[in-house]
């Protein structure tokens, strides 16, 4: 009895003090000076900062960590929230995490540590700074878990460990002063931030988590693929579908076929979870699948990256924002169905209310995560074990085109027959899927001694970044009769992380989407192929056998540095074109004094072996040259100058541009960025030797074209501060367009990319749109329905022995989204003043992703050079530039940038 007594009474007292713990959390409005939620109210990252910091330290719920620096150097910080018990042991329930997701130990095992281990799961916000509800939510829900003391939060810190993480702290500093400096409430807005929210890309932040360029997206990637590897990820975004409160999971097809089938079932349970809690608290508006234009095809998300490591990654978009919000009538979305069996109707819509929701949301996805912690790790451990039995063995991956081509074999012997209701016999089945040399590759193997090893090497650490096990050869082997050199890569499919294998080295075969047949097609979400090893231009073997070798495993995370090579003796040297870094160093050597000539034959740089010379090229600056060799000067060769460049942006910011930017700081240049009110100031030639256009920069040619129509502002001159002024307006035809042919004229050289070959029209060249048809007699552009290619890979041939085509191989993977195809003037190439660089020679170029009607490309012309007066245009249809991801094309930019 007295035992007894002595029990209720260390209860009792373990209760007082949670209860007085709880009271001492600083609740959000002591420290903002508001609620969460409440309207016209933003918090900055400052602010931010500092409330995660007192949580940390008044809470023994919650650790706070760096996991990083930002582009702009600020702290990315992740505040780890569970149980005080799960934190004493928080290392061991980290490694019990790792292990189940790399499923590297047996069942019975496996089973042990699911009983042992706790659920892990990821809440961010805030990636896009635009969409105040994502960061605000996660500083709402971060307090609720320090503070409640309700059953049910007390079940989600014992069961579940949570990552709730800062997904971009330079844009909420930025977007949150830009709406907090309007002192009157009611005039604030989001509208008119004079640059984008993150450095170099923007909104374009969440399409770099399979290439991680960004310190950010480096940081987050750490976290989710290497260190803590959790079950589930919430991607909070905004906003949901017109007449909509919330678009969530399950999501509508297709699907990446890649995926384990246990990705799909479980991204349904834990759908349901969230739907169903919306509904049973009264929450309205919840939309899934076709109720929105969110699929799970795409690589390259924060929230799409997670399905290629068998996580079950959610995103929701949801409406409101600081400033009251009317859910609008849309009738249609009214009737209940499958996807929306709970509508909204119209109503005012409040900060608090979209809070409210995301809240709701939160604890919905750490329930079920508390309620199946077991299941969530012994699921993911099967999923990283159906991987490697996969890649272990010979296996059959289904696509559309092979399926297509079961279709075709049947047809050729049934010509006349349509297959019945018991379908076609299984023969058709086997010859098709059964075929030796479709199998899935068992691994793939990167030589050592490929002329652009570097950029090799920047596929390879984009691979390791996101967890993927790569091996290195410790010395010279033999696969299938072919001999590779100590120092290849190796990366094999038999590992957990095989879906994201093969989605980086095998192209994707997205299926022909149409809303009906005959029909306008479905657009992707964001891109259709993107195979990264196609877009670097790595070259790889593909092995469909079993293999082994000298190989060492890298340890995950652990990046691949390039070892130093040594500056061989001699004379000169010669640096290869061929090579990407050869362009990082040879900048270098410019902004040194240090001569550079070029062979005029293949492009290689030369440079007399000075010792200033010697001790650039060995600089870890200068990339530590992998191309370098000893030479004699070339016979026939150009001095190298340096080029005055400069990039053109526009009031807000432009992404490509700023992935421009990016690149150029990457591989040395220098470059200045303008604007509109640059261009249209005139006297470019005295400034500026080359200028580059981007997509978005130059607008169609329109006849009779007025300015008036064309000049865009953010808003009242006297709204913007005056250091910003001086970036607003827009290129247009009546102002900018002369400036440019006057830069032309004076010898300037103009490049242009994407949509920005509209200044080929401007300039009223002999060239014509390739991608248009006769109809009536009238010259209009293919719709949809005959041709569509987006975001997609395809091949091009590329002009030999031509300086703008300089270190490009004869064939060459491109970025291609429904980007300019031209036809160009017989006679205007005959004389010399148009030069094709880039063609398509056949009628089936796709390598990866969707093209529909791609017969249409034949013939015709990617990428020319021009002249122009005294001057140069460069017209690069694709996107040789894209996302910083496609380095197999970046030559084509730094051929351009020389005198």
């Amino acid at each position: 009895m007295i035992y007894n007594l002595r029990r209720f009474l260390l209860a009792a007292l373990i209760a007082c003090s949670i209860s007085s713990m709880a009271q001492e959390i600083p609740n959000p409005k002591s420290h903002f000076g508001f609620a969460i939620g409440d309207d016209y109210q933003l918090a900055n990252f400052t602010q931010t900062e500092a409330y995660f910091k007192k949580l940390a330290a008044s809470s023994n719920r919650i650790k706070m960590v760096e996991i990083g620096k930002t582009e702009e150097g600020r702290s990315q910080l992740m505040l780890i929230v569970t149980s005080p018990e799960n934190h004493q042991r928080l290392e061991r329930l980290k490694t019990i995490s790792q292990k189940m997701a790399r499923a590297e130990m047996g069942a019975e095992e496996a089973k042990a540590l699911a009983k042992e281990g706790k659920a892990v799961v990821w809440i961010d916000g805030g990636l896009h700074a635009n969409e105040t509800v994502g960061i605000h939510q996660l500083i709402q829900t971060a307090y609720l878990l320090a503070s409640r003391t309700d059953a049910e939060t007390k079940t989600i810190l014992e069961d579940v460990v949570i990552l709730m993480t800062h997904a971009n702290p330079d844009g909420q500093e930025l977007q949150s002063d830009w709406y907090m400096r309007e002192p009157d409430p009611k005039k604030r807005s989001l509208a008119g931030l004079p640059r984008m929210y993150q450095k170099y890309a923007g909104h374009d932040n969440n399409r770099d988590f399979f290439m991680l360029n960004l310190r950010e997206t480096q940081n987050m990637g750490r976290q989710l693929f290497v260190e803590w590897i959790p079950q589930i990820m919430y991607n909070h975004h905004q906003a949901g579908p017109a007449g909509t409160i919330v678009a969530g999971p399950p999501y509508r097809d297709p699907y990446n076929y890649v995926f384990d089938p246990i990705v799909m079932t479980s991204l349904d349970a834990v759908g349901a979870a969230m739907h169903n809690r919306m509904n049973v608290e009264q929450k309205p508006g919840y939309t899934q699948r076709n109720g929105s234009v969110f699929s799970t095809w795409y690589n390259g998300g924060l929230r799409t990256t997670t399905y290629f490591h068998n996580m079950i990654g959610l995103l929701t978009e949801i409406v409101g924002g600081p400033n009251p919000y009317e859910v609008p009538l849309v009738p249609w979305r009214l009737l209940p169905n499958g996807d929306s069996p709970n509508p909204v109707a119209p109503k005012k819509w409040f900060f608090k209310d979209a809070i409210d929701y995301s809240v709701s949301l939160n604890y919905a996805v750490l329930n079920y995560a508390a309620r199946h912690r077991d299941e969530l790790l012994l699921n993911i451990y099967q999923m990283g074990r159906n991987s490697i039995e996969r890649g272990s063995r010979d296996h059959w991956s289904f696509s559309p085109k092979k399926l297509e081509a079961i279709q075709r074999a049947y047809k050729a012997e049934n010509p006349s027959t349509t297959p019945g209701r018991g379908g076609m016999p299984v023969k058709y089945y086997e010859e098709v899927m059964k075929k030796a040399e479709l199998r899935d590759p068992r691994g793939f193997i990167i030589p050592a001694d490929q002329a652009d090893f570097a950029t090799a090497i920047r596929f390879l650490n984009a691979l390791i970044r996101t967890g993927v096990i790569v091996q290195e050869a410790t010395a010279d082997f033999t696969v299938q009769g072919k001999n590779y050199p100590k120092g290849s890569y190796i990366v094999k499919a038999d590992q957990a992380f095989r879906p994201h294998v093969l989605d980086m080295f095998e192209p994707q075969d997205h299926p022909n989407d149409f809303k009906f047949e005959g029909g306008p097609p479905t657009a992707p979400y964001d891109a259709a192929g993107w195979t990264l090893a196609y877009l670097t231009g790595t070259k790889f073997d593909r092995i469909l056998e079993g293999f082994e070798g000298p190989f060492k495993a890298l340890q995950p995370g652990d990046l691949i540095s390039l070892p130093v090579k040594a500056v061989p003796a001699g004379s000169g040297y010669l640096l290869s074109a061929k090579a990407n870094e050869s362009y990082k160093a040879v900048n270098l050597l410019l902004k040194a004094g240090v001569d550079v000539l070029r062979d005029k034959a293949s492009g290689d740089f030369y440079i007399t072996g000075s010792a200033k010379a010697r001790q650039i090229l060995a600089s870890k600056e200068a990339g530590l040259v992998q191309s370098i060799k000893a030479a004699k000067r070339p016979d026939n060769s150009l001095k190298v100058q340096p080029s005055r460049i400069a990039i053109w942006d526009n009031y807000g910011g432009s992404m490509p541009s700023g992935w421009m930017r990016y690149i150029m700081e990457q591989f040395n240049y220098e470059a200045t960025v303008i604007y509109p009110p640059d261009i249209d100031a005139g006297n470019l030639k005295s400034k500026y030797d080359v200028i580059v256009f981007v997509g978005g920069s130059i607008p169609a040619y329109v006849a009779n074209a007025t300015d008036a129509a064309r000049v865009i502002t953010p808003g009242p001159a006297g709204d913007i501060p005056e250091m910003y002024r001086s970036r607003i307006g827009r290129v247009t035809q009546e102002k900018s367009i002369p400036q440019l042919k006057e830069f032309l004229r004076q010898g300037g050289k103009v490049v242009t990319i994407g949509s920005a070959t509209n200044l080929v029209a401007h300039l009223e060249l002999p060239v014509r749109n390739a991608m248009v048809e006769q109809v009536n007699g009238e010259e209009k552009r293919l719709p949809a329905e005959k041709y569509y290619v987006p975001g997609s890979v395809l091949q091009v041939d590329v002009a030999p022995h031509t300086a703008a085509n300089w270190g490009l191989s004869e064939l060459v993977d491109v970025y291609f989204d429904n980007s300019p195809v031209f036809k160009l003037n017989a006679e205007a190439i005959a004389s010399a003043q148009i030069k094709p660089l880039a063609w398509f020679s056949n009628g089936s170029p796709l390598r990866s992703g969707w093209a529909w009607g791609q017969n249409y490309l034949q013939e015709g012309i990617v990428a020319f050079e021009s002249t122009y007066g005294k001057g140069k245009l460069l017209a690069f249809g694709p996107e040789i530039t894209f996302r910083s991801q496609t380095h197999g094309t970046f030559k084509w930019l730094f051929n351009q940038l020389y005198q």
